[in-house]
């Protein structure tokens, strides 16, 4: 009897995680005796490694097939079997983002899944779905040994406001709107008008209506997860267990990240909070992204992929079907534009909530005039007095400058040394506490010299100011102001440096909210999203910087920051009334500031925008910058402006560049760190599709520029496709 033959071998595509510059952007083939479905994991061989891997269902690489030889091809290690295949519409984001970006889909797809799930064996990923589940199905306390309808009865409490919590009239307009629109929605809602109140309450709605529902909620900042995550456990986890709400951020381990991501993709886990890299998480059941300070450019990523999650939410939203809210009290000039009346081509619905809550007032704005003050002045005798007025009355104050460190430069008097760093084009920061010098970019640290490496002159003093030496002086200044109980004032730094212990931030930040700071000091890292309740006055020290930067996005940046800051003040009604906001300017009538008194960003907004439309900023046209790195400057530089002279003469390029206004490229603003040299180029089109198919097609002229012999000593490129920092 004939022996029955083996069963055929099928091909199968693969992403694995490989950059767009590696020539290997596209699925690779390989050989499973069973074909899985598109989004199974599976582990594949690549060299000597063994990666995890998306199978994938790309028309281009499913007629690549064709072209390999089976004999040649290897087949793949394993499947995760456990694990339900990663949705199409999570396939579809992957795609689009890695298209869009200018990025392989490979590198956009594996950077997105918790990289654990590589070194778990079946078993391993076995157990803790299956402890997941049992969580998950655990009755929670509010709904243990209660009747079914009890228990929806419950769930639709939780869409009502917290016990002690009247919603405002204009929340609940914003409510009301957002049941009856599709979307999407950007809440133009004032610092303490409640936005998060809106955020929850839709949330809530959400759930109750759908008992498998999934919401996204992204923060921009790390340090401002903890406080919303407290707010939406205390709402939701006794109505849907402990696993309901998980976070998703880079400051997770890799155990806790895993675990996030598992509850979201299994559907255990009903509200996601993360930062920017949460907008990949994989969640089959997306009715809802929420995205707070949606204006803050943490959304838009500065390495690998540089993509907008922000931008990525409302496509997400589009192709799940999902509602999408943006949230800012300072929206970016994109997303107002956006939501200009539909006839006039917006494309958003504006929900606006211009009031503080509980009658609350917006703090009043003070511009103390420099020109007037005490030469070298840092501290304004007037600020001074106002927070030794604070101090006496049992208030807190907040004073920030954006910039950490003692000072940014130490400097020799005879001869004019600066501490440059020895590998950046950028000067090393002199930080007092541990008497070191410290590059913020490289991280090169050394002890402070104990004379000029020049010339040998012991007298070396520190030019300009940072946080640490402000927090000094203001200590130097108010020893001899007391609080009312008759002991000194308690001065508490909250930047980069003080926290970089883990849990420092949150024991400083809880020092705060207990009344145990009477001044803090710090950079914008504490002058957005927190809910101080004690602050009654914030003072910016030395804004004017930005006023006349060559970065065309500066004022919207200053302005933001301005007003977010601002927005520490006055949170709670009871003191609402004497909140201020105080400036140290040297402009005291310029238009920004004249808009920030008012509280006025529509027409800040507005006068902003009529600039960018005579200029053709964006969001009137759109940019890609293309950045180099290579030993030197001459080759980052010659790399860029040889592919761009081969784009001429590139039919597929060519017939495109009547669209498109090309740059010569140019030095980067910090033009070498740790000894790479640093270049861009920006190209420039009224039209976003002409821009994209320019920059499919010139993908090809850069690898092959690149493997020119001149262009030998370019280590790598990359292209920004709407880059925030020109």
């Amino acid at each position: 009897m004939p022996q029955a033959s083996a069963p055929p071998t099928s091909q199968i595509q693969v992403l694995v995680h490989t950059p767009a510059y590696s020539q290997m952007a596209s699925a690779l083939s390989y050989l499973s005796s069973e074909v899985p479905p598109p989004g199974t994991l599976v582990r594949v061989p690549l060299g000597q490694r063994e990666l995890l891997g998306v199978v994938w269902d790309d028309s281009p690489a499913q007629a690549q097939q064709s072209t390999v030889e089976p004999a040649k091809l290897r087949p793949i290690a394993g499947v995760l079997t456990s694990l339900p295949p990663l949705s199409s519409h999570w396939r579809s984001l992957i795609s689009f983002a890695a298209s869009y970006y200018q990025r392989a889909k490979g590198e956009v797809a594996l950077a997105a899944l918790p990289p654990q799930l590589r070194d778990l064996s079946q078993v391993q990923l076995g157990r803790k779905l299956k402890k997941l589940a049992k969580i998950a199905n655990q009755p929670t306390p509010a709904t243990t040994g209660v009747a079914a309808d009890t228990t929806a009865a419950l769930q639709q409490a939780a869409v009502a406001a917290p016990h002690g919590v009247v919603l405002s009239a204009e929340q609940t307009v914003a409510i009301d709107q957002f049941r009856n629109h599709n979307g999407p929605f950007l809440l133009f809602g004032a610092t303490g008008s409640g936005k998060t109140e809106v955020f929850m309450h839709c949330t809530a709605e959400l759930l109750a209506a759908s008992p498998q529902a999934q919401a996204l909620v992204m923060v921009p900042e790390i340090n401002l997860t903890p406080q919303l995550e407290e707010r939406f456990k205390a709402r939701f986890c006794s109505l849907y267990g402990m696993e309901a709400v998980v976070s998703m951020h880079s400051g997770m381990t890799p155990a806790q990240r895993l675990n996030s991501w598992l509850a979201a993709h299994s559907g255990a886990a009903r509200i996601v909070l993360g930062t920017r890299m949460a907008v990949f998480a994989s969640m089959p059941q997306l009715k809802l992204i929420i995205v707070d300070e949606e204006h803050d450019p943490s959304y838009k990523s500065g390495e690998g992929a540089r993509y907008s999650a922000r931008d990525l939410a409302i496509y997400r939203g589009h192709l799940e079907g999902a509602k999408v809210m943006l949230g800012s009290a300072t929206p970016s000039l994109e997303s107002w534009h956006h939501s200009r009346p539909a006839p006039e081509g917006g494309r958003y619905h504006r929900l606006e909530m211009p009031s503080r809550v509980g009658s609350g007032q917006l703090p009043l704005v003070r511009r103390v005039d420099m020109n007037h003050q005490p030469k070298a002045c840092i501290i304004s005798p007037p600020l001074l007095a106002a927070i030794a007025e604070r101090i006496a009355r049992g208030e807190q104050s907040m004073v920030f400058l954006n910039r950490r460190g003692y000072a940014p430069v130490l400097q020799c008097t005879d001869c004019d040394w600066k501490s440059e760093c020895p590998h950046c084009s950028a000067y090393r920061v002199y930080h007092k506490i541990d008497r070191t010098l410290r590059c913020h970019h490289c991280g090169l640290s050394e002890r402070v010299p104990r004379a000029c490496p020049a010339c040998g002159n012991p007298d070396i003093a520190p030019m300009g100011r940072g946080t640490e030496r402000l927090e000094e002086h203001l200590a130097e200044l108010l020893v001899q102001v007391h609080r009312p109980d008759g002991q000194p004032v308690r001065i508490v730094r909250i930047d980069a440096d003080t926290t970089r212990l883990k849990g420092a931030l949150e024991s400083q930040l809880a020092q705060v909210h207990a009344g145990d700071v009477d001044v803090l000091v710090g950079t914008q890292m504490i002058a957005k999203g927190h809910d101080f309740r004690r602050i009654t006055l914030v003072a910016a020290v030395n804004p004017d910087n930005a006023l006349f930067s060559s970065d065309f996005r500066a004022p919207e940046r200053l302005f933001s920051l301005l007003m977010q800051a601002a927005g520490r003040a006055g949170r709670d009604s009871a003191v609402a009334g004497s909140s201020e906001m105080w400036l140290q300017t040297f402009h005291p009538t310029h238009p920004l500031y004249e808009s920030l008194k008012k509280h006025d960003y529509p027409t800040f907004a507005a006068s902003q925008l009529k600039e960018r439309q005579q200029a053709a900023m964006p969001p009137f046209s759109f940019q890609a910058l293309v950045r180099s790195e290579a030993r030197t400057q001459e080759t980052a530089q010659g790399f860029l402006n040889a592919a761009s002279q081969a784009a001429g003469e590139q039919n597929d390029t060519a017939a495109l560049l009547a669209h498109l206004t090309r740059y010569p490229a140019v030095p980067m603003g910090i033009a070498r760190i740790a000894n790479i040299e640093r270049a861009q180029m920006l190209i420039e089109s009224p039209s976003r599709a002409a821009l994209q198919k320019f920059l499919n097609a010139w993908q090809i002229v850069l690898h092959q520029t690149r493997a020119l012999p001149e262009c030998k000593g370019v280590l790598r490129w990359a292209i920004d496709v709407d880059p925030l920092n020109i």
